[in-house]
């Protein structure tokens, strides 16, 4: 019994004497010097020829860049090989595909809209159909999701692919094969007259094409009369530096300034207006919410810190960083944070980061908590936040765009079962549902005007979105349904028209309930009087 103790401690240190000797041995007996390389370089060495099994040292790299990168900000970044071109592809005005555009419905491909002129177009497929193989391989019902499937349509310009659609009324499948061709991609949403004076131009990203794009929507509306601008970057989270520079130029008087960048290797760059705007003397509102950033802040910035037109909506999402993309050997890249960049007045407005990257992305969830979206008074500044325009008016940095004009969200609880039901997407979802099943009779509607004027959302209509909401335990009262019912009218129908003419239908139908925009009207109706 006495020796017993004494045993297992002569077994823990012969155990541990084996542990240490291997790790010693090992570190002893074989270093190994990678000529100028790094430590990173030496590790890499040894798994790749030590490891115990045939390691995929190209998997590891990329796995370890890429944690890297998310260890300097929230916006650097590693791309590798196979997602280059999907996340660069939506900056480059184009891509190359079939040309359409789809959603993922019940498991399957349905064709939202046919590119007008694009390759599927040409061969005869239609808006409805749904893609149920793909070069003789089953897609349908295979738990797919939106990067598969772009991965499977899109391809090298003149390559073909094969599909076999399902239509509505058409027994069995029918076979197309598809040439791929260049597909442009565009930045402006929409630009048309909300009434005789005022023009309304929404942009979705910052682009190569988007200066082109926006010259000529601005031309466009001029022609029709336009006096007053509302330019809408909402939803806007940017793109290139150059392109909010050029268009924010066609506000300003040469000479002003638009912004200016500086970082640890980056000396200060100035950028200004360098020629007279499209839209120097033209009364101007612009709008901006959470998800406006980058170079959407950049133009709303250089807008409102030049006291130029009326920032309005909601604070932006403060982004002041800039990213430089750095092609690798293998053509990989990362997206390297490599400056920040400063409103006219010297503010940086890129938000606080505490190192969690989800709870960065997704700070518009406590911005809802605190009561901001709702009380503009709950959002609070340091003084030393506080920056002067020319004319004295008073702006912030620290943390995204302020607008000029707050428009809070409506706190109204008699809208909270309609709420519901549109943020579950069963809005959307019947809207278009029904586009589908009704596409034949809704193709006499041929234009936008036609189609405002002439449909009407039905009580048969609203009943069944009503019954398939329980269905999902989303219950209302009588006031509340009420309330939907008259929130319905305008925007279910505003889906169906995006389901026939894209957005082209959606905004001007949608615009009655769109308080921002609302708000825009006002002011610059307002300012004529």
């Amino acid at each position: 019994m006495e020796n017993r103790p004494r045993s297992l401690w002569v077994a823990i240190l012969f155990f541990s004497g084996i542990l240490l000797g291997l790790y010693v041995n090992k570190g002893v007996n074989k270093k190994v010097n990678v000529e100028g390389g790094s430590k990173f370089d030496e590790v890499m060495w040894y798994v790749g020829n030590d490891y115990v099994e045939t390691p995929d040292t190209h998997k590891l790299q990329d796995e370890a860049i890429a944690a890297m990168m998310e260890e300097l900000d929230p916006h650097s970044a590693y791309i590798s090989l196979d997602e280059f071109n999907e996340v660069n592809d939506p900056l480059l005005g184009s891509f190359d595909g079939i040309g359409v555009q789809f959603r993922l419905e019940n498991d399957t491909i349905a064709i939202v809209n046919v590119i007008k002129g694009g390759p599927s177009e040409k061969v005869g497929i239609l808006a409805g159909d749904r893609i149920i193989y793909v070069d003789d391989t089953l897609v349908a019902s295979k738990n797919l999701k939106n990067e598969d499937v772009m991965r499977k349509l899109k391809g090298p310009k003149g390559t073909k692919v094969k599909v076999q659609v399902l239509r509505r009324g058409v027994d069995g499948l029918l076979d197309y094969t598809i040439t791929r061709d260049a597909i442009p991609t565009y930045s402006v949403d929409i630009a048309y007259m909300l009434d005789e004076n005022i023009g309304y131009l929404k942009l979705s990203k910052f682009s190569a094409t988007t200066v082109k794009e926006f010259k000529k929507g601005i031309a466009d509306l001029r022609e029709q009369g336009m006096k007053q601008l509302i330019f809408d970057l909402r939803g806007n989270t940017g793109g290139y530096l150059a392109a909010a520079v050029d268009i924010a130029d066609e506000f300003l008087p040469k000479g002003s300034l638009i912004v200016y960048t500086e970082g640890r290797n980056r000396p200060r760059q100035y950028m200004n207006a360098r020629r007279r705007g499209m839209l120097e003397d033209m009364p101007v509102v612009v709008l901006i919410d959470g998800e406006s950033a980058s170079a959407s802040e950049i133009v709303a910035g250089a807008l409102q810190d030049n006291d130029r037109g009326t920032i309005i909506g909601r604070r932006s999402f403060g982004k002041g960083l800039v990213q430089e993309q750095i092609m690798l050997s293998d053509e990989s890249a990362i997206r390297l944070t490599v400056a920040r960049y400063y409103t006219p007045t010297g503010r940086c407005i890129q938000k606080p980061y505490s190192g969690n990257k989800e709870e960065y992305l997704l700070e518009s969830y406590d911005r809802y908590e605190n009561g901001e979206l709702f009380h503009p008074d709950s959002i609070h500044f340091a003084d030393s936040l506080k920056f002067t325009t020319p004319k004295g008016k008073t702006v912030y940095g620290g943390g995204g765009i302020m607008p000029d004009i707050y428009v809070p969200l409506v706190d109204d609880s008699t809208e909270y079962y309609f709420n519901r039901i549109v943020n579950k997407g069963l809005l959307y979802q019947y809207a278009f549902e029904y586009t589908d099943k009704h596409r034949v009779q809704l193709q006499r509607y041929k234009t936008v005007e036609a189609f405002d004027q002439g449909f009407k959302v039905t009580d048969a209509m609203f009943d069944e979105l009503v019954k398939r909401a329980g269905e999902k335990g989303i219950k209302g009262t009588e006031e509340q349904q009420l309330v939907a019912r008259r929130e319905a009218d305008i925007l279910l129908k505003a889906y169906i028209a995006r389901d026939l003419f894209d957005d082209a239908g959606f905004y001007p139908i949608y615009a009655p309930m769109d308080e921002v925009l609302q708000k825009a009207i006002e002011q610059l109706q307002t300012s004529v009087r």
